[in-house]
């Protein structure tokens, strides 16, 4: 008679004729998923399964028992480990501590935060943790420091709301004058509304931080290290801009578009909001590696950014729209992988 070796985990039992096979099966020391050939076709890999259903052998497990008396044998520790609530336990498994933070801190943040403002902006700072912690796994360099990011992050979004909140910067005559253009029947005046007015302000402000830690900087600074500040400016931008249009213009909205564009101003567009200070750092890091070439390099760093960032704005949410933010993050990237060749150029 034909026998059967048993494989799992790479290793080989048996062989075993199939009268014992089946014996090991409903004794639960085979089990039908593990790997199986006859003894004469080494090389007719199967599962047991296969073999046990193709030589019409009864395979039929047996229950250990009733429902209450398998949940004796299992124990009350398989279920209710002793060290389930300890502290010990709890701090020392990183794994654990990331996985509760990530997943359960929308639902404390929405519970135990009674203000709108608080809870929109908490919420929004969960968000943009995560994406910080994206950017810093993908772009973060030696020369990256976690206080000067942290003060750059919170740092930001105080001047942002001193200088939109306080100040009512968008009110100051020209720039209101460039603002009112972005309502402009005419799509061209509507264009350099949304360059002049709302994109060069937005990307010059989100500028200033990475122009401060250049100059405060004691060693030349590279221009991913600067990529990776210019993203996380950004981002805290992009939290308090999320935060004053889920206040004000999405509770306008019917509830479709309100969820939508709420949703929206979490994830994708803070994202953009970083890229598009991402590239300003590149430029902004390269002005100060090759100072002679700083006016137009400078002027790269903020025209090029705002350019984007109004055509953006006035597109919208169409095909076109959507492709131009697939162009910014492959721009960006280049930008990145280019970069030796850019300064090889630069330093002839």
């Amino acid at each position: 008679m034909n026998r059967v070796f048993v494989v799992r985990n790479n290793a080989q039992f048996g062989p075993y004729e199939l009268n014992v096979l089946a014996k090991y099966i409903d004794d639960g020391k085979v089990l039908l998923t593990d790997g199986a050939f006859y003894e004469n076709t080494p090389h007719n890999k199967t599962t047991v399964r296969s073999i046990v259903k193709g030589s019409n052998t009864l395979i039929k497990i047996k229950h250990a028992g009733n429902l209450f008396s398998q949940l004796k044998d299992i124990g009350r520790e398989l279920i209710f480990p002793n060290d389930l609530f300890s502290r010990k336990a709890f701090f020392k498994d990183t794994r654990l501590i990331i996985l509760a933070i990530l997943g359960l801190s929308p639902a404390f943040l929405i519970r135990f935060t009674f203000i709108p403002f608080i809870t929109f902006y908490t919420i929004s700072l969960y968000f943009s943790a995560i994406w910080g912690l994206f950017f810093f796994y993908f772009f973060k360099t030696n020369q990256v420091k976690i206080k000067q990011t942290v003060l750059l992050f919170f740092g930001l979004q105080f001047c942002v709301f001193f200088l939109w909140d306080i100040l009512s910067l968008p009110q100051w005559p020209i720039i209101n004058i460039l603002y009112n253009w972005t309502d402009n029947s005419s799509i061209v005046i509507r264009f350099l509304g949304f360059v002049l007015g709302v994109g060069f302000i937005e990307e010059l402000v989100k500028a200033i931080p990475l122009f401060l830690i250049v100059k405060q900087t004691k060693t030349p600074i590279i221009p991913q290290t600067l990529v990776f500040y210019g993203l996380m400016s950004g981002i805290a931008f992009g939290v308090f801009e999320g935060v004053q249009y889920q206040m004000t213009v999405n509770t306008q909205l019917d509830y479709s578009n309100a969820f939508f564009m709420n949703i929206a101003r979490l994830t994708s567009l803070p994202f953009l909001h970083a890229t598009w200070a991402g590239i300003s750092g590149y430029f902004i890091a390269f002005a100060n590696l090759y100072p002679k070439y700083r006016l137009s390099l400078y002027s790269l760093a903020i025209g090029l950014p705002a350019f984007i960032h109004g055509l953006y704005d006035t597109l919208g949410w169409s095909i076109v729209g959507l492709f131009l933010t697939l162009l910014t993050v492959i721009l960006l990237m280049t930008y990145l992988k280019q970069g030796v060749n850019f300064q090889s150029k630069l330093s002839k």
